[in-house]
Parts: structure tokens; sequence; C-alpha cells
């Protein structure tokens, strides 16, 4: 049974370790509308996804300083052209200096280039389609971009997700770390069972507070762990 506190202690325990409400809200990033994510280009959604598939397991300031480099070899992401890339273009591409130089993931730009078209097909693109998920499924969304999506699993879709302005909460270590604690699931953290169950616990929250599944998750890491910034230890 879960010991998950209400999100009203939670939130004051967050306040109390960054010295108030004023400091912690300036730690808290922002989510974007259903509109806002609706008419983002395609091509801007798969340079999202690229870029935090290159940063998975690598230093993402370095991926950071050769973006410019990846916008310039892959033509700003555009969709056509990178459908039309064979295998010998993309071995071709992976080895360019101007890039994080790794093969397997260089391959995944095409995958997920197809995956967007796809979507785009029959959803009008796949901006609209994001933007349309309800976040009350939001592990639902995580799961379908792992399923037709190459190299999206684990925390890499929701990083991703968020990084375009989806709302959605992130299993860092400090919230597994806090969800384990609280008996909000007892599995493995990636299992369908474990996913439901906080998933669950999220919507109450929501519920709760009002707050967006973003604000929850990261009131729910600074109110744990080691880091009082903003106070004296």
């Amino acid at each position: 049974m879960t010991t998950a506190e209400s999100f009203q202690r939670i939130y004051q325990r967050a306040c109390d370790r960054k010295g108030g409400e004023a400091a912690l809200a300036a730690l808290l990033g922002h989510s974007a509308s259903a509109a806002e994510i609706s008419v983002i280009p395609d091509n801007l959604l798969l340079g999202e996804l690229t870029k935090k598939v290159f940063q998975s397991g690598f230093v993402w300031r370095v991926v950071r300083q050769k973006w410019p480099g990846f916008c310039e070899v892959f033509f700003d992401f555009d969709i056509e052209k990178i459908l039309l890339m064979s295998d010998e273009m993309l071995e071709a591409k992976a080895r360019d200096e101007r890039i994080i130089r790794n093969a397997a993931k260089v391959f995944t730009i095409r995958d997920n280039a197809l995956m967007i078209d796809d979507i785009a097909a029959k959803h009008g693109s796949f901006a609209r389609f994001i933007a349309d998920w309800p976040t009350t499924d939001i592990i639902g969304l995580w799961a379908y971009l792992k399923q037709h999506g190459a190299r999206l699993g684990g925390n890499t879709g929701p990083y991703a997700l968020r990084a375009i302005g989806k709302d959605t909460f992130i299993l860092s270590t400090d919230v597994e770390a806090y969800l384990r604690a609280s008996n909000v699931f007892d599995g493995g953290i990636n299992s369908k069972r474990s996913l439901a169950q906080i998933q669950q616990q999220f919507n109450l929250w929501q519920q709760q507070s009002g707050s967006s599944l973003q604000h929850i998750s990261q009131i729910i890491a600074l109110s744990v762990g080691e880091n009082y910034l903003g106070m004296q230890q």
C-alpha cells in the first residue's frame, strides 16, 4: 500500500529546502500549451528526438556544442530529405567530424523520420499527435515512442517530450527513489504495472494541486536528496 504524502506536504518541504515559494518557483521549468506544440514543424521535432538519442549515455554539453554540425549534416532534419538517404549515405554521414560519430545512433535519425512521416499521414502532423495525447496517460505516449521509434525507451522519450514542451514527469534518480520509498510501486521501474501505478499517483497529485506533471516531478526531486540549493546546509 502506498505511503506517498499529499502533494501539499511535498511542496512545503521543497519550499523549506529552497528558501520559500518564490525561490522554488524560480527553479521550475514550464510546459507549452497544446496549441503551441501543435504548430511545431516536424523537422524540429525530429531534431529534438535526435538530440536526446545522442545525449543518452553521453555528455549533454558535447552534443549541444556539436549541434550546429548536426543541423548542417542532416539538412536541418528535413523529413523528406532524411527519408531519401540510403544506408550508404547514412554510413558516410556517421563518419563526418562535424557530428558525434556513432553509426548506430545516426541510423535512428531515418528510423524516427519514418515514424514521424507515418504519424503525420494519419494525424496531419506529428506535432498534432503529440499535442493531442492526454497527459493523464503520458506513459502511453512513452510506450508508443519506444515501440514505434528508435532508441526512445527509458528516459530518452520523456526528455525529448519535455524538450518540445509536452507536459510529462521524468523518472529521475531522486523521483524514482521517493516513489519507491513511498511504495508507489515495488517492481521494475519500467514494467507496465509499475508505470501504471506511477501514473495513477501523479494523476492523484495533479488533482490535489492543479500543477503540471512537470512541476510535480521537479518539486518531488527538489524535496528530497542532496539538493539544498539556496539554503545553508
